[in-house]
Parts: C-alpha cells; sequence; structure tokens
C-alpha cells in the first residue's frame, strides 16, 4: 500500500485461503523480508509477473474480523504487523518436536511514519500475558477470548486473524497489513542475499539454535542467520526479552544488506530473490500479488536502518510468574498514542523497563 493508499482497508473481497498444511506457516525475524522485494519494483521484468504471482497466496483477515476493529486514521502512515511462528513441522522439525500447532515466535508492529521516510518498530515479547479477545479462525469457527492469556497463543488458538485482533485490541491502532515468513524461507532468502554482515561483541553459543560465534565479524548464512535470532538462554538474561535485542540488530543488519545487495544488474540473481521472497511470506490479502506487493516495498525502499526505531513494548516481570511479563500500561499507553499520532516514541516510554539484557552483543 502506497502512502496515497492508506486510506484502504485490508479488504473483504480478497481470497480466503485454504487451511495451511503443517510447516506452511513457521518464521522469525521477518519484518524487512518484504523489502527484498524492493529490487523487483526497478526490475522491469515482466515475464516474471506470472511466476512471482503464483507464489503468493493471501490470507483474508478483513473478512474474518468484520467491522469491530479500530478507525482507520487516514494520515498517511501505515501500520503493519509482521508475525513468525514456531512451527516444528516439516522443514522445521530440525528446530524442536513437532507437538501439532504453532505459536507466535516473533511480534512485531511496524509504523511508517508519513512520508515513508521514518519507521518505529515495537517488538512485542511473547510471553507477555493479554487479555485476549474473541475471534474467528480462517475456518469461521469461533475461538472463546482469555484473560491472561500469553501474547503468542493468539495465533496458536486462532491464526493470523485473532493475532491481529490482539494487537488491535491491546494498542488501539488498525493494522493496515499482515507479513507472516516461514522459516526455511528465511534460511533460502539469506542464502540468496549473500549473507547478512554482523559483529559479536562476545561468544554466543548455543546448542539448541546450532550456533557458535566468537566474538568479531561474521557473514551469517541462512542457518547461521536463524540460529541467531531463535537464540534465547545463551545471551543476557536468558529471557525472550534478550532475544528481542538480537532480533533487532540482526534486522538492522538485514536492512542495510537489502538496500547495499546490488542485483539490478544481474537479472538472474534478482529473479532468483524475488521468486524465494515471494515463496517465504504469507501476507494479507491486499498483497497477494505481485503489484501490490511492489507498490507496498517502494513504499519502504528510501528506509535505511538510521532510520528505524526499535523497541520492546514497555513491559515489568509478572510479580506472580518471573517466566512471563506484563505491559507496563501507562508506558505502553505513550507508545500506541504516538504512533496513533504519527509522533516519535518518546523515550520515557521505555525508561526503566525490563530487559533482555543482551544489548550490544550484536551490531
Amino acid at each position: 500500500m502506497t502512502e496515497q493508499s492508506k486510506g484502504g482497508r485490508i479488504r473483504g473481497t480478497g481470497r480466503r485461503r485454504k487451511p495451511p498444511a503443517k510447516g506452511r506457516r513457521a518464521a522469525t525475524v521477518a519484518a524487512w523480508s518484504a523489502a527484498a522485494l524492493v529490487v523487483v519494483g526497478g526490475s522491469g521484468l515482466g515475464y516474471a509477473y506470472l511466476k512471482l504471482n503464483g507464489n503468493l497466496e493471501g490470507v483474508d483477515i478483513n473478512a474474518q474480523l468484520g467491522a469491530e476493529r479500530p478507525e482507520n486514521v487516514d494520515n498517511g502512515s501505515m501500520d503493519i504487523l509482521v508475525l513468525g511462528s514456531d512451527s516444528r513441522s516439516g522443514d522445521n522439525g530440525a528446530y524442536g518436536k513437532d507437538e501439532g500447532g504453532a505459536r507466535s515466535d516473533t511480534a512485531m508492529i511496524v509504523h511508517v511514519y508519513e512520508g515513508h521516510q521514518k519507521a518505529s518498530v515495537v517488538s512485542v515479547p511473547r510471553d507477555t500475558l493479554v487479555d485476549r479477545p474473541a475471534c474467528t479462525d480462517e475456518r469461521g469457527t469461533a475461538v472463546a477470548g482469555e484473560k491472561r492469556a500469553m501474547f503468542n497463543t493468539a495465533y496458536e488458538a486462532g491464526g493470523p486473524a485473532c493475532a491481529v485482533k490482539t494487537v488491535e485490541s491491546m494498542s488501539g491502532i488498525r493494522m493496515d497489513h499482515y507479513i507472516e515468513v516461514d522459516f526455511t524461507g528465511f534460511k533460502k532468502l539469506i542464502d540468496k542475499l549473500g549473507g547478512v554482515d554482523i559483529t559479536t561483541t562476545e561468544r554466543i553459543t548455543d546448542d539448541k539454535s546450532h550456533l557458535d560465534l566468537a566474538p568479531g565479524p561474521h557473514t551469517l548464512d541462512g542457518e547461521q542467520s536463524l540460529g541467531l535470532v531463535r537464540t534465547r538462554k545463551s545471551v543476557g538474561d536468558g529471557s525472550d526479552l534478550g532475544r528481542i535485542q538480537l532480533q533487532q540488530a540482526f534486522m538492522k543488519a538485514f536492512i542495510d544488506q537489502v538496500k547495499d545487495v546490488g542485483v539490478l544488474s544481474n537479472p538472474k540473481k534478482l529473479l532468483d530473490i524475488a521468486d524465494t521472497a515471494t515463496k517465504a511470506i504469507t501476507p494479507d490479502s491486499e498483497l497477494d500479488s505481485v503489484n501490490e506487493l511492489m507498490g507496498f516495498a517502494k513504499g519502504l525502499s528510501g528506509l535505511g536502518a538510521e532510520d528505524v526505531h526499535m523497541i520492546t513494548m514497555p513491559v515489568a516481570y509478572d510479580p506472580a510468574d518471573p517466566n512471563r511479563v506484563i505491559p507496563l500500561e501507562a508506558q505502553s499507553r505513550q507508545v500506541w498514542q504516538a504512533l496513533m499520532a504519527d509522533k516519535p516514541i518518546p523515550a520515557s516510554a521505555t525508561k526503566g523497563t525490563a530487559t533482555g539484557k543482551a544489548d550490544g552483543l550484536v551490531r
């Protein structure tokens, strides 16, 4: 969606996706995977249209949510829920046992400001206790709400629409778009891009995510990148908050890597990247064609890492359970009100909040 089309909604006439096969939805840090498609926008590869279009299969969020949603504020900004899930089925089984479900392993609310020259990203810890609203899943089945439910259960209980409704309920902000990326697609995209350059300030070792990085510079391939953004127990205080800090640092490196990939002079590499990226994502039904996705990607093409402000939603550890976090209401309200007004998030919103103590491990 371009700035001019912000007034449009996630349409209710898009095609409904069939119930997803196991392994269709699994992801991690996907927030700028769609930005890899920016290179398609200037390519003029008309012959690839049908190939790429056939890769895209959208999910009709609007049809499932109906009219009971926050007001669609037409101020030139854009809000996107980017979601990853921790399904362990199919090719993703190497990362843990398949227990028959999927939960949102990574959730980021991306707010692109009017003019599309700046953005803020709010990461929502998956262990956040929220009041999950009642919703309807992809099959039209009613899903009951729940008090003090972990945030990541919204996706498990009702799929993408339930995750969107939960975010809208807690923020008061209508999501213009939804994007999801899977494990294997994420790995393949990084490999097609030629890896992502990062520098670690301390050794990071995690047997569960198959990662062992000495201090210093690294060019991470897809497998290593996935391991880094899934690392939890071995960094900071071992919480999901520490993992979020790693994810945000990786995302900034990823954004710059996409901008610097330099594939416009190499049509084959360009098509390979576009093919991989379109296979990796499940967008909402307003982004499930090449033309729509190109318009969306062009709207992000001017953003570099220095233009993106990333925070974690203000939370504190739950006094009743140190393995869970709860939103700090007053400070969270500052975040949502700022984004609703298309204003920068004030520094006071994150002062004194719980952190994962992994900041600075990756740059």
